[in-house]
């Protein structure tokens, strides 16, 4: 990644590496944080699918008017969850999707409850700032409203980076690494597969790594990035 030193009176003479634009910006928002979609399925623990966020930003983060949205791997229909609430830095945020007939533990207590029946092994899920459904399956991240997005299988048409994240099945999740704080906008290396983890707002608060911490604060202070939104459709189409 190419990288340039940017220099300001106003920083008293402190200067800042920062890396050059890439395909997609490097968010400090909020991130999907966590993928299962095999729950109630046969040999899984958990009674429901869930999507889990996390607040990787220095600052609390509303998502009041924002949404979760899932497509099927190749498909352009999205179905939506609504959103609300103020999601603290280094906060996890619950979204229960549907049940299936099997399992033998629900979830913790959701930040919000909607009822889409995810893929256990192929899909696409965004976060997006309107409630508006999506309507894309290749080159979703066009669209300037989705503030994270994460392709899972092989199959997936839409995801960050080189490649989607790794195909899940009934007792398997997608993780981000660094505990949900990792984000090169890269799918296949941003996330992991494991056993399911749901984690809500209720769980002590994640500290986040210190250079996140330091480079979010220097430049949002010298105003050099906007920490509410993920542009990354500019970044993109560049």
């Amino acid at each position: 990644m190419k990288l340039h030193q940017t220099c300001t009176a106003a920083a008293l003479g402190l200067c800042f590496v920062i890396a050059a634009p890439s395909a997609h910006a490097v968010s400090v928002n909020i991130v999907i944080s966590q993928i299962y979609g095999g729950g109630g399925n046969v040999g899984a623990t958990f009674t429901n699918d869930f999507i889990e966020l996390f607040n990787r930003d220095v600052a609390p983060v509303s998502l009041d008017g924002w949404s979760v949205q899932y497509a099927s791997a190749t498909g352009s229909v999205w179905q939506v969850t609504n959103l609300s609430g103020i999601l603290a830095p280094g906060e996890f945020y619950l979204i229960q999707e549907a049940a299936g007939a099997g399992g033998t533990t629900s979830l913790p207590t959701p930040d919000a409850i909607g009822t889409i029946a995810m893929s256990a092994n192929n899909g696409k899920v965004a976060v997006v700032n309107t409630t508006v459904a999506l309507n894309c399956s290749l080159d979703c991240l066009l669209n300037a409203n989705i503030i994270d997005l994460v392709g899972y299988g092989s199959t997936a048409s839409s995801f960050e980076g080189d490649g989607p994240a790794a195909m899940l099945t009934n007792t398997l999740a997608a993780l981000r690494l660094a505990d949900g704080a990792q984000d090169t906008d890269n799918n296949a290396a941003d996330f992991v597969t494991g056993v399911p983890n749901p984690r809500n707002s209720a769980v002590a608060e994640t500290p986040l790594p210190a250079t996140l911490s330091l480079f979010a604060t220097g430049l949002g202070a010298l105003g050099l990035i906007g920490w509410r939104r993920k542009k990354k459709a500019a970044a993109f189409a560049a």
